[in-house]
């Protein structure tokens, strides 16, 4: 049976190379194009079609943008509203990536922790930015929980550190891990399927079924886990460890 892991890996196109850096095409990069080719397309129709009677693309991208306005006013408050460009295309991207790599012969660009690292350190060093930017060197009062004992500070303080540093990390293993084991258990099942007696193949196959459509759920949830804490991490920073006005 084929090696489970085989879909993930990338082979370059040719071999191309800029100022040193190793910019070849592979099978993820070019994922990644369609995926935003398809995004902006989407909520460019979906912008054009303005009806008062909404049609089902609009009908779908109004439900969007309600569903990440209440995301962020839950999570920030108003203020965060100007991160709404920002925190929309991130879901998008993730759900996009998601949904696209369940199509068989396509590719889950989600599932490479090299992408999923470079959006989560890229979130988290944006909370810290954020967070100095509005409070200035006060924001190291996020190491602080608040209502601890000064007796305490010496042992609380190296605990927050380490959560916060290890916040980019759980962002990007969490996605990684879920999409890439998701799709391993598919593709064990369909070699399965492919493998053994037709009397009893069938048995794997109708697994793969069911898995398929749970990975539908678990795309929209990932997408939506990895955005909520972003949300989140923004939050802390900008109302540090009181409650944002939406939240009330």
């Amino acid at each position: 049976m084929e090696n489970p892991l085989h879909p993930f890996e990338l082979h370059s196109y040719g071999h191309l190379s800029l100022f040193g850096l190793d910019i070849s095409l592979n099978k993820a990069v070019i994922m990644m194009w369609i995926i935003i080719a398809l995004a902006a397309w989407f909520l460019i129709q979906a912008g054009r079609e303005r009806r008062l009677i909404p049609s089902r693309l609009q009908s779908i991208a109004e439900m969007l943008v309600e569903f990440l306005r209440g995301m962020i006013m839950d999570t920030i408050g108003k203020e965060g509203m100007r991160f709404f460009p920002f925190i929309g295309t991130l879901f998008i991207f993730i759900l996009f990536s998601n949904l696209l790599g369940l199509i068989p012969g396509s590719y889950t660009v989600t599932s490479q922790i090299v992408v999923t690292a470079a959006f989560a350190l890229f979130v988290y060093t944006m909370s810290i930015v954020v967070g100095f930017a509005y409070h200035g060197i006060k924001f190291f009062g996020i190491l602080i929980p608040p209502g601890t004992p000064t007796l305490l500070l010496p042992l609380m303080m190296p605990i927050e550190v380490i959560s916060q540093l290890a916040r980019p990390l759980a962002l990007a293993v969490r996605l990684f891990a879920n999409m890439t084991a998701g799709h391993t258990i598919l593709a064990v099942l369909f070699g399965m399927a492919l493998s053994l007696p037709l009397l009893i193949g069938w048995l794997p196959f109708a697994f793969t079924i069911a898995i398929s459509g749970l990975e539908v759920g678990i795309a929209f949830i990932q997408a939506y886990i990895f955005t909520i804490l972003t949300c989140v991490y923004l939050g802390d920073a900008i109302n540090l460890h009181g409650h944002s006005e939406g939240a009330h």
